[in-house]
């Protein structure tokens, strides 16, 4: 028996090392995470504070915009950083006129020791305009990233790895035999999955829900629409991914260096908010960035579906694009 385990165990072996293009995925994706990681958020004068700022943050004359450790974040639009300072996302909000204004949530900490920083920098002209509003739970911005990552796993490793393993162990083959198009194949498999995975993450959104007390201000339309859009859109970019591989080590490694950046960048567990903006830009062209985004803005700022629409179409557009890519990709066999 030991000798036909150990015959089993040199055959795996061999056949990984073998695959060199697999090999090279899992020698190349903990690099390449581990470096992006350190760059994203290596430095020494990391912030411990965010202030907004009502137009540039290039423009700031008073003092206290030499103060560290504070992320000077530009805003456009006065109202929706008023509402992110009711709602404890942003700890002071400025507007660099003259007189200095800042507006500030008395029931904030942050806003507390800011507005002491403050004052300690000014002549005493500054006027002050309080802000009221509760904070929003940890577990309220938490559960539309935690859903999000759910359906994220649930699609592309639900369908890329699957069609995977259909073509390495010739199923496809037998499929290509049949009057069945790629295109057919492409479609029958986002709708499967697409039934799946809604079914399931509706059932877990509910019970969170209930159990957690979790708001949802907005439309429900609008969620659903994001829902339905976001699985179609992380469905295609998996069919993508497996379109001509026949390798399950291979679809494996590059699935998760596809998951972990979105994970990572998409705003999944904290906001990006006050990072670097090249990093807000990268973190744009992800589906599940636009998926969260248009989720917490229906959940926690009470949007309608008109709110939501440039998410919507920005996940559309991608949709266009990954179902198409994978269809004209496709390969039914390993050659």
């Amino acid at each position: 028996m030991l000798q036909r385990i150990l015959a089993i165990f040199h055959a795996r072996n061999l056949e990984f090392l073998r695959d060199r293009s697999s090999l090279a995925w899992n020698l190349f994706m903990p690099c390449a995470l581990i470096l992006g990681m350190t760059v994203i958020f290596s430095g020494d004068d990391r912030a411990e504070y965010t202030v907004g700022v009502l137009g540039s943050t290039n423009t700031i004359t008073h003092p206290f915009g030499q103060t560290r450790y504070i992320d000077f974040v530009a805003y456009e639009d006065a109202d929706s950083a008023r509402q992110r300072l009711a709602r404890h996302q942003l700890d002071l909000l400025i507007a660099d006129d003259v007189p200095l204004k800042y507006w500030v949530n008395p029931d904030s900490p942050n806003g507390y020791f800011l507005e002491q920083v403050l004052r300690a920098n000014d002549t005493g002209d500054a006027l002050r305009q309080p802000v009221s509003g509760d904070a929003i739970r940890y577990v309220d911005w938490l559960v539309p990233g935690i859903l999000g990552m759910n359906m994220m796993f649930s699609c592309l490793f639900g369908v890329g790895y699957v069609v995977v393993r259909y073509r390495k162990n010739g199923f496809l083959k037998r499929l290509k035999a049949t009057p069945l198009s790629a295109a057919e194949f492409v479609i029958a498999q986002v709708g499967s999955r697409l039934a799946l995975s809604m079914l399931l993450n509706t059932i877990v959104f509910i019970a969170v829900t209930l159990t957690l007390d979790v708001p949802t201000t907005g439309s429900f339309i609008a969620l659903a629409v994001i829902a339905f859009v976001g699985h179609v859109a992380l469905i295609s970019l998996g069919l993508l991914v497996a379109s001509r591989i026949s390798s399950e080590e291979l679809a494996g490694g590059m699935l998760n260096l596809l998951t972990w950046p979105m994970m990572l960048m998409s705003g999944v567990w904290f906001s990006l908010e006050g990072s670097a903006q090249w990093l807000q830009q990268v973190a744009k062209i992800s589906p599940l960035t636009q998926i969260l985004d248009g989720a917490r803005m229906v959940m926690l700022d009470g949007a309608g579906l008109g709110q939501v629409l440039p998410q919507i179409a920005t996940l559309c557009v991608m949709c266009a694009i990954f179902l198409t890519s994978a269809a004209f990709l496709f390969r039914w066999g390993d050659r």
